[in-house]
This record gives structure tokens, sequence and C-alpha cells, in this order.
């Protein structure tokens, strides 16, 4: 049985020149091993050539970037399957490509937290302008991030630091390095790069040669913005809300469990004093199993920068914790939850809000309000200044996001949005509170 060693995790070109080789040969997918690092056996020398679809490259390409290790030998069984004409990418059943599809979602998703968590403190280098941040992705976008970064915004340098790797650019292009297990805050990770910049440098090579991340999800936030303040390594979740996601998994309390994909609960970090709450998730939510991860999400990630919010230090989650929907061809179009649905899932969110215990806890819509209040609220009448929670806690109420993206024209969304961020400005006046 061949076996094939790619020279590291993201070996995008190498990969891509071993599929297509091995293809050629008649290498059927089950008989062939793929390893990272180690000993491997010499690529066949590729005879002929063939073409595959522009959207089954480009899907490759990002579900390449995924944490799981079988990727490498699913994705050639897709080109192997295409250059035979037995794969559809129409077909919604085939399960290779569901599961493709699946990975490649959520790598977009990672990617674009990663654009929009990130925090930049500036770090110049021989007297030109450069900035330094650290990231803890879920998933290996760190090169394709960093091709999207350097070509929008040239004239800046920056370094990204990773555990698994690190992304340099400035006058000379772009390199890639060794990572960095855990900076610990801003002066550690300065002192560090100022320590370790030269040898990294030095060993630095041009990366795996995957494509930059999509542009689809792309942030257009500069480099040179000012930081927001230290760089904090948020735990996903606390061991309580740990527990809860293992006990929530076989929820079957109300019916909105079985067409679900999956259970999706909050996230922040172990000491979060502000809990955001929503609906419930949405289609992508349901298919990663992150909250806010979606158009919503997105636009909630946009509001939360302009009004100077890191979401890294806010716990976040949703009133219901299933995505309730209906189909409509292929689509699955969302569905609001019913009272009596929420009131069923307010034990999870009970639980959960007790063990985070945030000081301020802010409900996005009138969902979340009916969840915590226990009554239906208006939330044009309601919203914008706090008030005390029933278990005595301050809460705040505002839209949903959604909201905004279901306004019918340019100046309604404008004028929502610009509401929004202005309630959102005094959470953070509220959190600086609760802070000091």
């Amino acid at each position: 049985m061949p076996i094939c060693a790619l020279a590291h995790e993201t070996d995008w070109t190498g990969w891509r020149r071993a599929a297509r080789a091995f293809v050629l040969a008649g290498v059927e997918p089950s008989d062939l091993t793929w390893t990272v690092g180690g000993p491997g056996e010499p690529v066949p020398e590729a005879e002929g050539s063939f073409t595959l679809s522009r959207a089954l490259v480009s899907m490759a390409a990002q579900a390449f970037q995924a944490r799981e290790p079988e990727r490498f030998g699913l994705l050639y069984t897709l080109v192997w399957r295409a250059h035979r004409g037995g794969l559809s990418l129409d077909d919604p059943e085939d399960p290779d490509l569901r599961i493709a599809r699946r990975w490649a979602l959520a790598v977009r998703a990672d990617a674009h937290r990663m654009r929009t968590h990130i925090r930049f403190c500036p770090s110049p280098a021989d007297g030109q302008p450069h900035f330094l941040g650290w990231y803890e992705p879920d998933h290996f976008v760190l090169e394709g991030n960093a091709r999207l970064l350097a070509r929008r915004d040239p004239a800046h340098g920056f370094a990204i630091v990773t555990p698994e790797g690190t992304a340099h650019h400035d006058q000379a292009g772009l390199r890639f390095g060794q990572g960095l297990k855990d900076p610990g805050d801003d002066d550690t990770l300065l002192a560090w790069w100022e320590a370790h910049r030269g040898t990294i440098l030095a060993s630095a090579g041009a990366g795996g040669g995957l494509p930059e991340a999509e542009e689809l999800d792309e942030d257009p936030r500069p480099l040179d913005r000012p930081p927001l303040g230290p760089i904090v390594l948020p735990a996903t979740q606390t061991s309580a809300t740990r527990d809860l996601v293992r006990d929530a998994r076989g929820c079957e309390r109300c019916v909105l469990y079985a067409p679900a994909t999956q259970t999706v609960f909050g996230e922040g970090p172990r000491n979060a004093r502000v809990m955001f709450i929503g609906e419930q998730p949405g289609d992508q939510e349901d298919i990663i199993g992150r909250a806010f991860v979606g158009p919503a999400g997105q636009l909630l990630d946009q509001a939360l920068e302009e009004a100077n919010i890191d979401r890294r230090l806010i716990y976040i989650t949703n009133a219901v914790k299933h995505f309730k929907f209906t189909l409509r061809g292929r689509r699955r179009i969302h569905q609001s939850p019913s009272p009596q649905e929420i009131d069923i899932c307010r034990f999870w969110l009970d639980a959960e809000r007790t063990a985070v215990n945030p000081a301020l806890t802010v409900l996005l819509g009138g969902s979340a309000g009916r969840a915590v209040l226990g009554r239906p609220v208006s939330v044009m009448r309601e919203r914008g200044h706090p008030f005390t929670l029933p278990d005595g806690g301050s809460g705040f109420l505002t839209v949903h996001p959604s909201y905004l993206l279901r306004q019918p024209d340019a100046s309604s969304r404008a004028r929502e949005y610009a509401m929004f961020v202005r309630d959102l400005r005094t959470i953070r006046d509220l959190i600086n509170s609760l802070s000091g």
C-alpha cells in the first residue's frame, strides 16, 4: 500500500501534486495512506492530465484546512471520483461531499473568527510600521488568512503568532515559521517576539501554497486600528459548562432535537462578566456547533468592534439550543421557536447562566427576553437601558442582529444598525463600570 508523506499539515501544493499523480497512476483511495512528516514513498511520475471544476477545487482548498486527520484521504476520494465521472456536486445526499462541505464551512467560520477576534499591538521593526498579534484557531487557517491580509494591506507589516506557527509579513514578503503555545499577555508576547524574531525569520519558509482566505467573509478592518487592550486567551468553556455540553448532547426535552444536527451551547472565557443571549442556532451554527458564526454572528462581530467590545471577553449563547427550521427545497429556512419551546429549553439556559454567573446579561431580541424574564417583551419599547433581573443581576435588552438583516432597504439597515451600535456602546460603558 503506497504511503504519501506530506511536509506539514497545510502542504496543499504537495497534496495536489501527489493526488494528481496517484489518480493518473490508477491508485484507488482505499490503497493509499496519507501521513504528515516521516517516511513516505516517492510520488509516481504523472503521465497525462485532467481538469477539475473550480467549485470542487475551492471547496477542497477550504476543507484541506480542517483539523481532521481523514481530510487528505477523503479529498483524494473526491478527486478520484470526479476524474472518473462518478461525482455530482449537485447531489446534496452524497456522503463524501456532505463531510467535505461541513469541514469547509467550519474552516470559513473559523477564518472569519480569526480576522474579527485577533488584536494587534504595535511592534515597530526597522523603523517600519509593524503589528504583532496572537490567536489560537480551531483549524489550520493561519496561512490563508495571512495571505489575505498581506494582499489587502501590503504597506503594513505584521506577525500573527499561533500555537503551531507564525505568519510574518514585511517588505521582503510573507513567510511562515515556528509558533508559541501560550504567550500569557502582551508583554510576554512582545518579549518572546523580540528574542526569537531573528531565528524565526531565518528559518521561515513560503508556506504550503494554500490560497488566500475566501473573499466572502472578508473583514475590512485595517491593521493600524489601535489595539483594544491586552491579548486575552479565553477558555472556550468552563468545566461546569463542559459538563452541561456533555449532558445536553442527548437532550430530547422537546421535538426540536430530531431534525437538528446537534445541540449548540455557548462559549466564552471562564471569568466572563457579561453574557449575550440570542434566540437559537442558525443553519451554519447547527452544522458547525458554535453560536453566532453565521450572517447574524458576523454582523454582531462588526457591531461589537465598532462599539469597542472585545467578543473574546464575553460569553455568548442562545435561549434555545437546537435549530428550528422548515425545509424549502434543499434549503433549511429558520423558524422562530414557540413560547413553549423557549420555556422547555430554559432548563439548559438557567444551568448555563448559573455556571457562568455573569454580572450583566444582554438579551438579544424577544426570544431571549422571554427566556430570561419569563414574559413576552416589547423589544422596541424596552430596549436601550439597564434593569434589574428577577435573580438580582443586571440586564439589558436590544434587538437581535438578524433583525438588522431583515430590513427592507439600505437606509433602514443603516439606521437600525446605528441604533444597535449605540445600544452596544451603552453596554460597553456598563461593562467598564462593572470592571471598575
